[in-house]
């Protein structure tokens, strides 16, 4: 496994991450992990490896853009002091630019994503034992959806952040893709963004499969 005993393990994202977990509950408290990917994994990691005594931590917030992270990450992450910080970001940052367009919002263009991800990037690094990436994900298996498209090139900027860092990229996309050969983005989402349980159990999958846990 890649953790020591006692780490504490910060999640932070979007409403995938944040999945309707209560905000006014201490970190690691009862009912804190929301009802998806970090909930799964705190019962993994707590259940069948007990004396890590590992402290799962959650701070996605719904509706998220990178921009929105980068305006409460002294709060939300540096203060808690993590030895891990996990991000998901990115869908947001992709949906507005269709969602949005009658309401004039300002749009995170690629430059901006890559700057704002090697910001937050540098302020934690030297922080912490190890920052993980994960790529955001369409459950779209049409490649040359405009939106699955322009979430590739996205996920392809988070890509490259983690290889010029040296971080661990986890590839939640694949995982999805896989599971679209057999079956219908229906059992995952109804919305194409939003995972049902059984979408929030193949991104813990992927993040154990990633850090050895499994």
């Amino acid at each position: 496994m890649l953790f020591d005993k006692g780490d504490r393990l910060l999640f932070i994202g979007d409403s995938v991450t944040d999945s309707s977990r209560n905000y006014e509950a201490p970190p690691a408290g009862w009912s804190s992990w929301g009802e998806g990917y970090v909930n799964l994994i705190n019962a993994f990691t707590t259940a069948l490896c007990p004396q890590a005594e590992l402290m799962i931590i959650n701070k996605g917030v719904s509706g998220d853009r990178i921009i929105d992270l980068e305006k409460r990450w002294e709060e939300d992450v540096l203060q808690l002091k993590p030895d891990w910080v996990t991000i998901m970001i990115g869908i947001n940052d992709v949906w507005r630019h269709f969602d949005s367009v009658f309401s004039q919002d300002e749009q995170v263009s690629k430059e901006m994503f890559r700057e704002k991800y090697a910001s937050l990037i540098e302020k934690t690094q030297k922080k912490t034992k190890g920052i993980l990436l994960l790529s955001t994900f369409m459950v779209e298996s049409y490649r040359e959806d405009p939106m699955r498209k322009m979430t590739d090139e996205y996920n392809q900027i988070t890509k490259e952040s983690a290889d010029h860092y040296g971080l661990k990229y986890i590839d939640v996309q694949k995982y999805f893709d896989d599971f679209l050969i057999h079956q219908s983005s229906y059992v995952l989402s109804s919305d194409r963004v939003h995972p049902s349980l059984a979408g929030h159990l193949l991104i813990s999958k992927a993040w154990m499969n990633s850090t050895e846990f499994l």
